[in-house]
């Protein structure tokens, strides 16, 4: 199977979710289970059938979330000989040159991006016309919304 790139900050993200599942949501839905056959018929009971639901979908999560580390390559930018290039962990601060604003994004794996904290994914338009350009080269992102020209004003490996 392929690896799949990573910064670290968003595999320990993912270790800690897996460790809550694990020892905390795990424990729970095994004790409401418990409760919930004490209460009798199985077949009309409501909190049986909740719990075990629940028990599935948190058992799916945490075998989605072992593959996703297992598969993980985890990358730290920091260590990268990267020459001011723009590469998979760098923040880069683009200048639009239609709207003379400024905005920020790190580039990081699938599972980590968000765009509220200007994460974007490494398979975003945006991140693909940016991967291997330096600082002073003018990109042309092609996204749904229309093309859009940004110049690169600095690459940070933070």
């Amino acid at each position: 199977m392929n690896k799949s790139p990573m910064t670290e900050r968003g595999a320990e993200k993912l270790r800690k979710e897996l460790e809550q599942l694990k020892t905390v949501a795990r424990p729970n839905i095994i004790q409401a289970i418990a409760d919930a056959r004490e209460l009798g018929d199985l077949k009309e009971n409501a909190e049986y059938h909740a719990a075990r639901e629940q028990q599935s979908f948190v058992e799916g999560r945490i075998v989605e979330l072992e593959d996703k580390l297992s598969n993980a390559e985890i990358i730290d930018v920091k260590t990268l000989n990267n020459d001011g290039h723009v590469v998979f962990g760098a923040t880069v601060i683009l200048f639009n040159v239609e709207t003379s604003e400024e905005v920020t994004y790190q580039i990081v794996g699938d599972d980590e991006a968000d765009v509220k904290e200007n994460r974007v994914s490494i398979s975003s338009p945006i991140a693909r016309a940016l991967i291997g350009k330096e600082e002073g080269d003018t990109v042309i992102v092609r996204a749904p919304s229309g093309d859009k020209e940004y110049e690169i004003v600095e690459v940070k490996y933070i």
